[in-house]
């Protein structure tokens, strides 16, 4: 006959903190994506000359901006 030995409570800590961890580190990866998409749409729309912003119907006040709706969207 084995003997089973139940852990119970320390089971559901232990499950609930290794949830509560995933989640937060799902967190953290999204936010490191959004930051990288925010500075290279930044920086790549920065570096372009007015004309061709201009063309683009972009004007160079409204950079930040469109880089922070493209981050928004991952």
């Amino acid at each position: 006959m084995a003997i089973i030995r139940s852990h119970g409570m320390l089971d559901v800590i232990l499950d609930a903190q290794r949830t509560f961890f995933h989640h937060k580190r799902e967190q953290m990866q999204k936010a490191v994506a959004s930051f990288k998409i925010y500075h290279a749409t930044r920086r790549e729309l920065s570096a372009l000359p007015d004309r061709t912003l201009k063309d683009l119907g972009i004007p160079r006040c409204s950079i930040k901006n469109l880089a922070m709706e493209a981050s928004d969207d991952c």
